[in-house]
C-alpha cells in the first residue's frame, strides 16, 4: 500500500468516475485503475462497484475512505514538516483564490513571489470564496486569499489583509440617480444584480434589508464582479461593488444606511492544524507584508 494508490481511491471516489480521476492525477486511466487494483489486493476487499460506466463505492470503501483520508493527509503533513526543517524554500505550492482577489489584488504580489522563489511550482485555484475554504478544510491546498465569511469551522482559522469599502451603483440611466440619498425602502422597489446567496457580499446587502423587514427584488446572480458591473451599466439594476472596481460605466447612490458600514474582508483562510510547508510561510508572509491600497 502506497500513498500514490490511497490518492486514486480518494480521487475516484470523490469523482465517482476513473477517468474524471485522470484528469485530476494527471495520469492514465490504466494506471490508476492499477493502482486500485492494488490497493484492493492489499486490504483484500472490493473498494468500488463497478456497473456499466457507474462507480460508486463499496461498504467497505465507505468505511474505508475516512481512514485513507486521514493516512494521505498525515503523510503529506509529515513531508510538509520534513521539508520545513530546512531552510529551503522550493517545492510545490498549492493556493486557492477567488476571481477579484486574483485580479485586482494579487498581481504585484504574485510578480515579487515568482521573483524571490523561482524553486516554487505556484499551483493555484480558482473559484469562489467559500469553495476555496472548503478546499483548505479538506487539506487540498495550503492556504486560500479570499473574501472572509464571517465564521468559519472550528478547524479553520482567518487573517485579515483587506477590507473592501462596498458602494451601491446603478447604471447612468437609472431612476435611483434623481434623487440625493436613498432609502432601503426605495432600493428594495427596484430589481438588483447580486452575488449567490452563499457569498458574503449578498449577506451584507440581506442582512440590513431583513433587519429593515423588506425583501430583495434580485433579477439576476452572478460571481464574477466584472460581470455584475457589466449588468449594471446595461441596466439590469442596482448592485454592491468594491471601491477598485468603480468607474465611469457605473454611478453611485448614496444609500441612507443608518450608520451602517458596508464593507467586506479579504484575506488569508488556513489550517488549524496543518503545517505550512516553507513555501507556504513564504506566501503567508508576502501577502501579510505586502503594502497595497485598502
Amino acid at each position: 500500500m502506497d500513498i500514490n494508490s490511497l490518492q486514486a481511491f480518494i480521487e475516484v471516489a470523490r469523482k465517482e468516475s476513473f477517468s474524471l480521476a485522470c484528469e485530476t492525477l494527471f495520469i492514465t486511466q490504466p494506471a490508476i485503475s492499477k493502482r486500485i487494483a492494488a490497493l484492493e489486493d492489499d486490504l483484500g476487499v472490493q473498494l468500488f462497484n463497478r456497473i456499466s460506466r457507474k462507480v460508486t463505492l463499496t461498504d467497505a470503501g465507505q468505511k474505508l475512505l475516512p481512514k485513507a483520508k486521514t493516512l494521505v493527509d498525515e503523510l503529506n503533513d509529515m513531508r510538509r514538516y520534513a521539508t520545513s526543517l530546512s531552510d529551503e524554500i522550493k517545492g510545490e505550492l498549492l493556493i486557492g483564490t477567488s476571481h477579484h482577489v486574483s485580479m485586482h489584488r494579487l498581481p504585484p504580489i504574485l510578480r515579487e513571489y515568482r521573483r524571490e522563489y523561482r524553486d516554487v511550482h505556484l499551483d493555484m485555484t480558482f473559484g469562489e470564496s467559500d469553495i476555496m475554504c472548503k478546499l483548505v478544510e479538506r487539506g487540498e491546498i495550503e492556504l486560500a486569499i479570499v473574501t472572509l465569511p464571517r465564521t468559519l469551522p472550528d478547524s479553520l482559522e482567518k487573517r485579515v489583509l483587506w477590507v473592501d469599502s462596498l458602494h451601491f451603483v446603478v447604471g447612468p440611466d437609472h431612476p435611483l440617480l434623481q434623487q440625493n440619498k436613498v432609502s432601503f425602502a426605495q432600493l428594495a422597489e427596484y430589481p438588483c444584480v447580486l452575488p449567490s446567496e452563499s457569498t458574503e457580499t449578498y449577506r451584507v446587502i440581506s442582512r440590513e434589508m431583513e433587519r429593515a423587514g423588506l425583501t430583495l427584488n434580485v433579477q439576476m446572480t452572478n460571481n464574477n464582479l466584472d460581470t455584475l458591473k457589466m449588468l449594471v451599466g446595461a441596466g439590469f439594476g442596482w448592485t454592491l461593488l468594491p471601491e477598485t472596481l468603480l468607474d465611469e460605466t457605473v454611478e453611485e447612490v448614496f444609500v441612507e444606511a443608518g450608520g451602517v458600514t458596508f464593507e467586506r474582508e479579504l484575506g488569508v483562510v488556513l489550517h488549524r492544524k496543518r503545517s505550512l510547508s516553507n513555501a507556504a510561510k513564504a506566501m503567508l508572509g508576502m501577502v501579510i507584508g505586502f503594502e497595497l491600497p485598502s
